[in-house]
């Protein structure tokens, strides 16, 4: 036998191409793109299915520290398993650095909780809270050549957000290395004056955390932000973009030459500010950052899908328990919005909403479909070609998709950590019904094929983006190096 899978019968489509054909399997990898492939030791048959890339979700929170008495609802082994149960094969997990601690210190605290418990392959990107002179002109240099490639900085959230100076000193570190950095755009100066007016107002509810973080607080960031990036003439990555006015910001950017990456979320085509306006505390199952915004909102964030201003379709999953005491009902939070973690689950309903949504409603193609919840992830963040796309030489993960299928989305679907989804009751049609993983099935019929976690740390490239910007200047440094 020549291969040990072959997929058969099924519409293969990549961010480009949609076509019919046979994908054979051999050690791994995808080793065939034809018909009449023989015979294998598994045949799948995928007839009236659609052949996808393994979804990569590249921003994804898992077993971060979050505060003191708080606790994240998901480690590597719940995370990435509820990240297989969506149809993805790879997830991108940050590496926080805490104060006063080395980048290589939470790498290795980072590597001690995924080892062994992945169900996807995972990477890291570095969260750079403490840019000193050694961790910017040291260690940053070779732990980029040692393949992570990527990194983010914080505008908000106190003991994380760094100064602009701070800021033009990443940016220029990650230029000379060849890093990509993502941000973070909301004023923390503006919320933290927000916030203290709300309170002195005897505002606490859970809605409060919308208001004291509006849009204009997000669009100025952001235009900071790409500014710095201007400055400094390194490309950058604007993450979880909620509205219109942020999303102008990128394309005015784009119009000025600049190698800008963008992207939106979920719960920023699916929720309002309207959602945290509920009886009680129910409002805290929406509280993230930036907050969900109104209807006007979610139609620009479809835009820019439509368009293209957004390369990223991410999930944010940043999970709490809602009824828990270190969670999002923790003692502090009952008190105040101020209090509420931030963030909601959403590793595992990021794919069957936008296929939902966006593909089976028309909104975007099916290639658009690839290209922004695999494809694009895979080449800014150094994972191309083996990652992906289908081609031959390309690892086989593969998910196989179900257009037919309909399903309602509840919590005891998802397999994650949360005792919660704001997803809840919403029907989708079109759901991952099988997983390879480097051609082994990780789930088949959409339950868990194998109790055993398969994945792997995986090193990454220098970022397409980067790369563009080399080759539209015709800069080199240490980049052209790696």
């Amino acid at each position: 036998m020549r291969f040990d899978t072959i997929i058969r019968n099924g519409t293969v489509a990549t961010a480009s191409d949609t076509f019919v054909c046979d994908i054979g399997i051999l050690d791994g990898k995808i080793a065939s793109l034809s018909t009449g492939l023989g015979d294998a030791a598994e045949i799948i048959d995928a007839t009236g299915l659609f052949v996808l890339p393994g979804g990569i979700d590249s921003h994804v929170h898992l077993d971060q520290p979050s505060g003191e008495g708080v606790v994240m609802a998901d480690d590597f082994e719940s995370g990435t398993r509820s990240a297989v149960i969506g149809g993805n094969s790879t997830v991108l997990t940050f590496c926080m650095q805490e104060k006063g601690q080395t980048l290589r210190e939470a790498l290795k605290e980072y590597h001690a909780k995924a080892e062994g418990k992945c169900y996807t392959d995972v990477a890291f990107h570095l969260v750079i809270t403490d840019p000193t002179a050694e961790v910017l002109g040291q260690e940053l240099p070779a732990l980029v050549a040692a393949g992570y490639t990527s990194l983010k900085v914080f505008m908000t959230y106190e003991g994380l957000r760094l100064r602009d100076d701070q800021i033009l000193d990443t940016l220029d570190a990650a230029r000379r290395t060849g890093a990509l950095v993502m941000v973070h755009c909301e004023n923390e100066d503006a919320i933290r004056y927000l916030i203290g007016r709300h309170e002195d107002e005897g505002k606490f509810a859970p809605k409060y955390h919308a208001t004291t973080r509006p849009i204009a607080a997000e669009r100025e960031a952001t235009h900071r932000a790409l500014s710095l990036a201007e400055i400094v003439d390194v490309p950058i990555v604007i993450v979880h973009v909620s509205n219109r006015e942020a999303m102008e910001e990128i394309r005015r950017a784009r119009m000025r030459g600049q190698k800008i990456a963008g992207e939106t979320c979920p719960q920023y085509l699916m929720l309002t500010a309207a959602d945290l306006d509920q009886d009680a505390l129910e409002g805290a199952k929406f509280v993230c950052s930036p907050p969900p915004r109104d209807t006007q909102s979610q139609d620009a964030c479809w835009e820019g899908l439509e368009q293209d201003v957004f390369d990223l379709f991410s999930s944010d999953h940043c999970p709490f328990r809602y009824d828990d005491p270190q969670g999002k009902l923790n003692e502090k939070g009952k008190r105040s919005f101020r209090w509420i973690p931030n963030g909601i689950p959403g590793v595992a309903t990021r794919l069957p909403i936008l296929f939902s949504e966006g593909v089976m409603k028309g909104r975007i193609s099916l290639n658009q479909f690839v290209a922004q919840t695999s494809t694009n992830h895979a080449k800014l963040y150094g994972l191309y070609p083996n990652k992906g796309t289908i081609a031959v030489g390309a690892d086989a993960d593969i998910a196989l998709w179900d257009p037919a299928r309909k399903v309602t989305i509840t919590n005891d679907l998802l397999s994650h950590g949360s005792d919660y989804t704001p997803y809840e009751g919403l029907e989708v049609q079109g759901w991952p019904i099988r997983l390879l993983l480097r051609g082994k099935s990780v789930i088949n019929d959409g339950l868990l094929a194998d109790a055993k976690a398969g994945g792997q740390y995986v090193s990454r490239q220098t970022s397409s983006l980067v790369n563009a910007r080399k080759i539209d200047t015709g800069k080199s440094g240490q980049a052209a190096e790696l």
